[in-house]
């Protein structure tokens, strides 16, 4: 075979600039990937080689079916055991959502209402007066960011390295200037995951030592079937709870205000009716699926759809693809703040569904009520171009011109 027949080595630099276009128009990408595509399609990614799957009835059956689609080992953040719950797949999952569901249901969450109240009003606070601001570092990444770390007890002062740890972890290219793929991207991703193990074990010490109020001491007491937690498995609660708390609300609400400034229309109808603001929250999640995909593994040789998936093989169940299927929608590229029901996968699904989804749910709603009580109107600044990562959709900068009062543009 000369050189001429060998395979040619994937172009991970396109790859990478593709899902740049799905993170900043992925609408368009959806529809034209749901007009062609089988219900699995291997494709090449700088992680490799990929099956996407971007129907909704293929995502859902997927989901129902752990025992085949597994997340143990799908997910690969440089963790160096299964991560708590994301990598735990049934029956070992079930016990350990026994322990921490009852974190995060509604009634626990109920309670911190006013607090993200008043969090909300003190960052705009500290903007009250300018006529422009980045959104981000004012009021999407402090926002969930600060009540998460309330809740494990850790310093706020630390939030810039937390954000560090998060960053080296779910976009290493951030740091380093490569592709996701690239070797030097996957080795910081190894040095800051090493990072948070060793700050979580410090942690634990001091917890061990000094006890609070908070989940890590809660972790350090709690027991599953009669069993104390070991450290490990603590540790890696905490690791998950740092990078997901950190990351998917702030994106969340990037995707919901990137919206509402580019659609007055839409944004008036909260500001005149602010109780459509649950409705609004569930359909912007649905329509601006911050979390474009999630990954499984094939556990066995498998049929989906009709299309053969291997044992091992590696697939993306792309949730915005799903979200707006019209086969489940009807009218999947339209926003509708009277979506009644709207089943949407924002949040995952099966048993795997997203752990935070009740506390994600409230800090939105009260973000959008607050928000919307004292900046009804604003736009996205003249020639700005709004930048959105890929796989977790938030935007790295986000100049929002406030026009306190004025809902004449």
């Amino acid at each position: 075979m000369d050189e001429a027949d060998l395979p040619a080595e994937p172009d991970l630099d396109a790859m990478a600039q593709g899902a740049r276009i799905m993170a900043n128009e992925p609408h368009g990408v959806y529809r034209a990937m749901r007009d062609v595509m089988p219900a699995v399609e291997f494709v090449d990614t700088p992680a490799g080689r990929m099956g996407i799957i971007c129907h909704r009835r293929d995502i859902e059956e997927a989901f129902r079916h752990p025992e085949v689609f597994a997340s143990t080992e799908a997910v690969d953040l440089s963790n160096v055991r299964p991560l708590i719950p994301l990598n735990i797949d049934p029956p070992d999952h079930k016990k350990y959502r026994k322990l921490l569901d009852p974190l995060f249901a509604p009634r626990a969450v109920a309670r911190l209402e006013r607090p993200v109240a008043d969090l909300a009003n003190s960052l705009m606070d500290a903007f009250e007066g300018q006529d422009e601001i980045d959104f981000g570092p004012a009021f999407s990444v402090p926002l969930p960011s600060q009540v998460f770390l309330t809740l494990l007890g850790l310093p706020l002062d630390e939030l810039p390295t937390f954000l560090a740890m998060k960053d080296g972890i779910i976009r290493p290219e951030r740091v380093v200037g490569v592709h996701s793929g690239h070797p030097d991207a996957r080795a910081h991703q190894q040095a800051t995951a090493r990072s948070i193990y060793e700050y979580f074990d410090r942690v634990l010490d001091e917890r061990a030592q000094e006890p609070r109020d908070d989940l890590v001491t809660h972790f350090l007491a709690a027991e599953i079937d009669g069993d104390r937690l070991s450290r490990e498995e603590i540790l890696d609660i905490s690791f998950l709870f740092l990078i997901a708390g950190l990351d998917t609300v702030t994106a969340s609400l990037d995707c919901m205000f990137a919206f509402l400034a580019r659609h007055p229309d839409h944004r008036r109808q909260i500001v005149a009716d602010p109780s459509l603001i649950p409705a609004a929250v569930e359909e912007l999640l649905r329509y601006e699926t911050p979390v474009i995909g999630v990954p499984r593994k094939a556990v066995q040789d498998t049929l989906l759809g009709g299309c053969p998936v291997p044992r091992g093989a590696q697939v993306t169940l792309l949730l915005g693809s799903g979200n707006t299927d019209d086969v489940e929608f009807g009218d999947g590229d339209t926003v509708r703040f009277d979506r009644d029901p709207n089943r949407h996968m924002a949040f995952g699904g099966g048993v795997h569904r997203c752990l935070g989804s009740h506390l994600a749910r409230l800090e939105l709603r009260v973000a959008l009520r607050e928000w919307h009580k004292r900046h009804p109107d604003y736009h996205v600044a003249p020639g700005a171009e709004l930048d959105f990562t890929t796989g977790i959709r938030s935007i790295d900068r986000f100049p929002l011109v406030l026009r306190s009062g004025d809902l004449s543009g």
